[in-house]
């Protein structure tokens, strides 16, 4: 699927649907992906208005604000993401905009304890270095189906991750009318699933 295509499906889910947050930050870095910054900020702004633990989009909007020259508006973005991945335990977003705060001279957040479910999890034996989440969590208890995208989904992505997709693909499959007897909507299906799971770039 070319840029242009993703931008078109991404557009679509967030008009159908204003209230799912995933369709807005699909746009936003689709936008993003093609340099079009000013075009990314307003999806992006608005994927974290309704969902105020969505770390990525935090950490892209930051990215989209310097690339417009917007330094305060960026500071101010990635220190609320910083907190959030911090209190989530997404420790890859919160190390992203950690090295950006600083590079832009700002001292970090002070961050919260974490929780003792944090605690317990980080017990567990049976963990995956989770892709959505950047932390370790307990995993799957095998492939969610088969083929190289389900086994790749069970060594990368965490239990935790995989149930909020179902929910989140329940409503792609909705919004956007799938019927998985074409190619072609099951390959819109994956695309939103890998942008969700953070496995777009494989």
């Amino acid at each position: 699927m070319d840029l242009e295509q993703r931008i078109n499906n991404f557009r679509k889910m967030a008009e159908d649907d204003p209230n799912n947050e995933l369709g807005h930050f699909s746009l936003g870095k689709a936008y993003y992906d093609a340099g079009r910054y000013a075009e990314a900020v307003p999806s992006l702004q608005q994927a974290v208005t309704l969902n105020t633990q969505f770390t990525k989009a935090f950490h892209l909007l930051g990215e989209a604000y310097l690339h417009l020259g917007h330094r305060d508006k960026a500071i101010d973005t990635l220190r609320r993401g910083f907190t959030v991945a911090a209190q989530r335990g997404d420790m890859l977003p919160k190390t992203a905009m950690a090295d950006l705060l600083r590079d832009l001279g700002q001292e970090l957040p002070p961050e919260a304890a974490p929780t003792a479910h944090a605690a317990e999890e980080a017990l567990s034996g049976d963990l995956v270095m989770c892709s959505r989440l950047g932390v370790k969590k307990p995993r799957l208890t095998k492939p969610p189906f088969k083929g190289a995208l389900g086994q790749k989904i069970f060594e990368r992505v965490s239990a935790e991750a995989w149930k909020e997709w179902l929910a989140m693909g329940t409503k792609v499959i909705n919004e956007l009318r799938l019927d998985f007897t074409n190619p072609r909507h099951s390959e819109i299906y994956d695309q939103y699933m890998k942008e969700f799971l953070n496995l777009q770039d494989d």
